[in-house]
Parts: C-alpha cells; sequence; structure tokens
C-alpha cells in the first residue's frame, strides 16, 4: 500500500505496519529464542525495508512481550518490576526512570495489557501490505519535528478537541505497539507519540520520534489529507527544508 502520507511528509523511512496474525512469514527477521534483544531494533530495520516476526519466545525481553501484546509479564521479572524501573535491587541497579518503587508500581498498575490470541506480531513496511490480504492492528512512522508538527495536526483536522494525540511515558516498544492498539480498541482512538525511552533511543536516529496509530485511525488521515492544512502554502514552506524522502521497501 502506497502511503500519500508518507509522501507528503516526505519521510525519511516507510511506514512499518504492524499485524496480528497466525501465518509466520518465511525469510525474515527473528529474535533467536531466549536472547535478549530491542524491539525498536527491528521496527528500524521494518522502516528501512525489512520484515520482523515475533512470537512469545522471541520477543527479545519481558518488557517486549508486553509491548508487543503478549500479556503481562512483569510479575516475573527478577527483583520486582518497581525495583527495576527505579531505585534496584542490591546487586541489581535500577533505571531510575521512576523515584521510587511505588510509583514505579502504580506506572505498570495502569498499563492496558494486552493478550492477543495469535501466535505471530509481524512489523512490515507498508508498501508491502496488500489491505486486501491482511489487515494491520497499528501504522507506525518514524518522524523529525516538522513531520511530527504535521501529523499531529492532521490527527486533529477532522475530529473534535484538541487532545488526538498523546505523548505517554512509557516503554518505547508500548508506544509503537501496545498503546496504538489499546487505542484502537476505543470509541475515539488517539495517536500515540512515542521513542521518549532513553533505553530505546539508540536504535533510532537521534532526531527522530515515533507516530503510531490504530488502522483506522490511520485510514482516517490518508482521507483527511485533501483539502487540508497539507495542500496550503503554510505547510510547503516547511517541507521545502526536509531533505530525506521515503526509501523504497524491498
Amino acid at each position: 500500500m502506497e502511503s500519500r502520507i508518507a509522501k507528503e511528509l516526505k519521510l525519511r523511512h516507510e511506514p512499518v505496519a504492524i499485524i496480528f496474525t497466525d501465518e509466520k512469514p518465511e525469510g525474515v527477521l527473528q529474535f533467536t529464542e531466549g536472547r535478549w534483544g530491542c524491539v525498536v531494533a527491528m521496527m528500524t530495520a521494518a522502516a528501512k525495508g525489512k520484515t520482523a516476526v515475533f512470537d512469545r519466545s522471541t520477543a527479545g525481553c519481558m518488557g517486549g512481550k508486553v509491548g508487543l501484546c503478549f500479556g503481562n509479564t512483569y510479575p516475573d521479572v527478577p527483583g520486582g518490576i518497581e525495583n527495576f524501573l527505579s531505585t534496584g535491587t542490591p546487586g541489581r541497579e535500577g533505571e531510575a526512570y521512576k523515584k521510587s518503587p511505588e510509583l514505579a508500581k502504580s506506572y505498570a498498575d495502569q498499563l492496558p495489557f494486552a493478550d492477543i490470541p495469535e501466535k505471530y506480531v509481524i512489523f512490515k513496511p507498508l508498501a508491502n501490505v496488500g489491505p486486501a490480504r491482511e489487515t494491520p492492528q497499528v501504522v507506525c512512522m518514524y518522524t523529525n519535528p516538522d513531520q511530527l508538527s504535521a501529523l499531529v495536526v492532521l490527527a486533529n483536522y477532522g475530529r473534535p478537541g484538541a487532545d488526538n494525540v498523546i505523548i505517554p511515558f512509557s516503554a518505547g516498544c508500548h508506544t509503537i505497539c501496545l498503546l496504538p492498539y489499546h487505542e484502537g480498541q476505543q470509541e475515539r482512538p488517539r495517536a500515540v507519540v512515542g521513542l521518549t525511552d532513553i533505553t530505546a533511543r539508540p536504535y533510532i536516529d537521534a532526531d527522530l520520534l515515533s507516530f503510531s496509530v490504530s488502522w483506522g485511525m490511520f485510514l482516517e488521515m490518508e482521507s483527511n489529507i485533501s483539502g487540508s492544512f497539507l495542500e496550503k502554502h503554510q505547510w510547503q514552506k516547511v517541507r521545502e527544508r526536509i531533505s530525506f524522502a521515503a526509501k523504497p521497501a524491498v
């Protein structure tokens, strides 16, 4: 599927479709079972034209399983997720992303955990998706500040109010899959700006963030381009200084 958003915004990388399925594709990237890996690294590979697949034994880490909608694995974190995210335990340093274990626990407890029935989660360049054959759950785009600005405006363009985009504190994989998937189950889904996760930042270009939406919201935004600000001179002035165009998927 060709994305008009990707073209109009001159995205550096291809939008990535996140698909839940029971069919495993052949010849794709996959973490080795039992080995650590960051889900965001696979997202970046997919944005550059590769296809990646995950199952419950190759999600990279416990947080990755949560982020990929494979249930709540946090009770299995050694020493407790509340200590891992905050002050740590004797002999194991915490991440210090929350000031105290109590605050970390309050964060983990409010996550919208999902346990999908499908066996696999696929990250696939959107250009390689045939909507007649497969329906993504989420579309994730890597954006610079100018492109992110346009996406925030476009997400609000055809809707009432001003809160149709959120930027939550969460793990990188949560913001590209779990949270936008959860939003997609709501009556009025919101887009999710993500990859503010410090641990995930090394796996993405320094000037990029992610913008993830449910499939339905993505199609809504695509249909709203005509007649919008993207056809006006204010946006064209900004667009002229964007120097990267999307690379063809391979």
